[in-house]
């Protein structure tokens, strides 16, 4: 994991986002990548006209306040790094520590992470939080979807640890051994790995103990924990279990069932993203 881009909006989450960021980047000396990603501009569609228009001194207002949020943004970034004693050295070769640099394109809408994404190890984001506009699921759904590349959703209050004591939600599809691929780095530096079913999310496929024996194939000593959800929900019954294991991180594969599904009917990824108090990498 030695690049992380950091997708930044203004958001009470962004202390959380940048703290989990830098506790990896320090652990692989990894280079950190803020990024401004300036959303679409939404057509407004004026009464009495046919189609939708969008009045130029909107245009005019729009483009101004991205322009001082981008500044803010970046403001922010660098100082959290100066602080921290990270070097800003632009995104040149690896140094032995963790460095920081910051790019700005002019690319509107959720393109531009979708893009740039790609070309990184790791994506850090922050979870949505229902009574804020941000941290915005587009922007998680971007990183997600749209790269290939795991994603780091900080919780709502900063970490102190991260991958120190990992629970895998292992439900037996084929998005969770993926997820584990990417997180092989964390977990071989883990003090303890816990790999979690809950008998209720379960799908056809492996079990947890055959995951246990692939994973101490590859050096790390995991154990299995099955547990049944009893009255809980499969969501409620994986971070409750992670949260008695003492935590720091949750592993898991997303939307084993579709996004539309798990809107309507609910589901362990999403009660997760609305619910974790601990870092979570998730991927598709």
């Amino acid at each position: 994991m030695k690049t992380i881009l950091v997708p930044l909006e203004e958001s009470d989450v962004l202390p959380s986002i940048l703290e989990s960021a830098l506790i990896v980047a320090k652990r692989f000396d990894s280079y950190i990548e803020g990024l401004y990603e300036q959303p679409g501009l939404t057509e407004v569609v004026v009464a009495g006209e046919g189609l939708g228009v969008t009045p130029p001194d909107l245009v005019e207002t729009f483009q101004q306040q991205e322009k001082e949020r981008a500044v803010r943004a970046h403001e922010l970034f660098e100082a959290f790094m100066k602080e921290k004693g990270v070097p800003l050295n632009g995104g040149g070769d690896p140094q032995g520590h963790a460095t920081a640099g910051w790019v700005e394109e002019d690319i509107p809408g959720r393109d531009l992470v979708g893009n740039r994404g790609r070309l990184f190890d790791l994506i850090v984001v922050g979870r949505p939080i229902r009574s804020s506009a941000t941290p915005t699921m587009s922007l998680l759904e971007a990183a997600l979807f749209e790269t290939g590349r795991p994603i780091l959703i900080a919780p709502p209050k900063a970490p102190t640890e991260l991958a120190k004591n990992v629970v895998i939600s292992w439900n037996g599809s084929y998005e969770t051994p993926r997820c584990i691929t990417f997180a092989m780095p964390l977990l071989q530096s883990a003090e303890k790995v816990t790999v979690l079913q809950v008998e209720e999310g379960m799908v056809p496929g492996p079990s947890a103990n055959d995951a246990t024996i692939h994973l101490r194939r590859n050096g790390i000593a995991a154990e299995a924990l099955n547990v049944e959800a009893g009255r809980r929900t499969a969501g409620e019954a994986v971070l409750e279990e992670s949260e008695r294991l003492g935590a720091d991180l949750l592993v898991k594969g997303a939307y084993t069932r579709s996004r539309i599904r798990q809107m309507i009917f609910g589901g362990i990824t999403s009660h997760i993203l609305d619910a974790a108090e601990i870092p979570v990498l998730m991927c598709h």
